[in-house]
């Protein structure tokens, strides 16, 4: 745990410990596997229909109905990365990175977390390779109605940046918002999907070893000290919840007690797989999804009476 949480090196632990440079790494992915293995199926998932319903209540209050949360990447720094993988590794970032996708919601719970492609990629890539809608395709989430502008919809959508591609599951903000409509708009989006930094800022802040470069050589050990830490930050949170969902009732949210996800929905073909991608990846719903948005939020926090007066 102090190697997670303060991301020294393994050797400044032998005179505390009394425990060898080996020994105390050995411990350390002994340690990290343990979390996985045990709590992982817990809270390394979706959500399941009962919080769904109070992530979905929640953001409708907040102006986005059908929203499921916000998604974005985050790049950790690779120190020791081997020499034949660093040219892959290395992006935009101008260092040899991994890259974390997160779905969070506002309470800053990750409900999604995909580690692993190496840093030359981009968003969309790494959005391509997740498995993030894969459920959704196979038919094996809950089903979600909803209606904007008077317009009905059956898939939710996670807010996400302009670098994102233009799917009916992705809400991005409008890029160069000529009226004060879009500017109201691009203000309340980009208010929410800064749930995704805020959870990564914190998970840094916590878990200092995710903060700093990573010292290890290999990536699957990498890996699994990610996931750990994504695990041991959503136990935080689903301790502290009643702080962070207030006025909603942490009640709502039964987690282990709850019963499994049940869906009379299934995709036994894959011809109905790759439909239902299509149906996702669809521009046109995206766009006229994203028009809705604009014409609720408008009605609702108009420039001379909402919370984005001015802005």
């Amino acid at each position: 745990m102090r190697m997670l949480a303060y991301g020294g090196p393994a050797d400044a632990l032998d005179d505390t410990y009394k425990m060898a440079e080996s020994t105390v790494l050995e411990t350390l992915m002994e340690f990290v596997t343990t979390v996985i293995d045990v709590y992982g199926g817990e809270y390394l998932r979706p959500p399941n229909p009962r919080e769904l319903e109070v992530i979905l209540r929640h953001n409708e209050v907040r102006g986005f109905p059908g929203m499921i949360g916000s998604i974005d990447c985050m790049h950790w720094e690779w120190e020791n990365c081997p020499t034949g993988w660093s040219g892959m590794c290395k992006g935009h970032k101008g260092k040899p990175t991994l890259i974390l996708e997160a779905v969070a919601t506002q309470d800053l719970r990750i409900w999604h977390a995909f580690l692993g492609l190496p840093g030359s990629h981009n968003d969309i890539n790494v959005l391509h390779r997740s498995p993030v809608f894969d459920d959704l395709a196979n038919g094996r989430t809950p089903e979600i109605e909803f209606w904007v502008n008077g317009n009905p919809y059956t898939m939710g959508y996670y807010l996400a940046d302009g670098i994102y591609p233009d799917w009916a599951t992705l809400v991005k903000s409008v890029s160069a918002p000529a009226s004060m409509k879009h500017r109201v708009f691009a203000a309340a989006q980009e208010a929410c999907r800064k749930d995704v930094e805020r959870a990564f800022g914190v998970l840094q802040a916590k878990f200092k070893i995710i903060h700093n470069p990573a010292r290890l050589w290999k990536q699957r050990d990498l890996n699994a000290i990610m996931l750990a830490c994504v695990i041991l930050h959503n136990m935080v949170i689903e301790d502290e919840r009643n702080m962070y969902l207030n006025p909603l009732n942490a009640a709502d949210f039964e987690g282990l007690e709850d019963p499994p996800v049940r869906t009379s929905r299934d995709v036994p073909e894959i011809s109905q797989f790759i439909d239902a991608y299509r149906c996702m990846k669809n521009k046109e719903t995206s766009k006229q999804l994203q028009q809705d948005l604009i014409d609720h939020i408008w009605g609702h926090y108009g420039a001379s009476t909402g919370p984005f007066a001015g802005r």
